[in-house]
């Protein structure tokens, strides 16, 4: 089966947003989870926005980058907490920090079967998460599906597959279906990390 591979690449990094199970147990940040997948292709192909949660278009992708910078982020609850009674009463909202990951030079190729919808998609910028973290169409690739999944050097990195296996485990809960659990194991092709740019 052929495929068309638009790379995807910028110096700038990006914040993914966290995962509903704690990123600790899973280390979420350096794959894409099948609702994330999903915004990226509804993004690229608005056609595609009203119709019933699914990735379309998307049959593979592939994430590098050269390293994660740890950013600090001050966050705090919706509600408020009252405390004391009466006159002395008080309502305060705690503030918390997070530490988040962002990628550098991150690189992103995703897997197209037709051309045309290639061709679409490399017209056009992705962000990942938030809009001023942009990741611009570098080129498009044709190669084959065996080549996409087996060449180390080619298209190395990090691909959540979206099965439900053995091998698989739960990275999270898709807010555009009802909060049902998503399920992956974790391709890794190569040195996902990059060392020579």
């Amino acid at each position: 089966m052929k495929y068309y591979v638009v790379k995807y690449t910028g110096p700038f990094g990006f914040i993914k947003p966290w995962t509903a199970v704690r990123d600790e147990e899973v280390y979420s940040q350096q794959f894409l989870t099948p609702s994330m997948v999903s915004g990226i292709e509804k993004k690229l192909f608005p056609e595609l926005i009203n119709r019933e949660w699914d990735i379309y278009k998307v049959v593979g992708h592939r994430l590098t980058y050269k390293l994660i910078s740890r950013q600090q982020e001050q966050t705090q609850p919706r509600g408020w907490n009252s405390k004391g009674r009466g006159t002395n009463k008080t309502f305060e909202r705690p503030k918390a920090i997070l530490t988040r990951g962002v990628f550098v030079n991150p690189t992103l190729h995703l897997a197209f079967t037709d051309k045309r919808d290639a061709q679409i998609a490399f017209t056009q910028h992705i962000c990942l998460a938030r809009n001023e973290d942009i990741l611009y169409p570098d080129k498009i690739i044709e190669t084959s599906k065996e080549e996409f999944e087996t060449n180390t050097e080619r298209f190395r990195g990090f691909e959540l597959v979206f099965e439900k296996n053995k091998k698989s485990f739960l990275v999270g809960y898709n807010r555009y279906n009802d909060f049902a659990k998503m399920y992956g194991w974790l391709r890794v092709l190569g040195n996902p990390v990059k060392t020579v740019f």
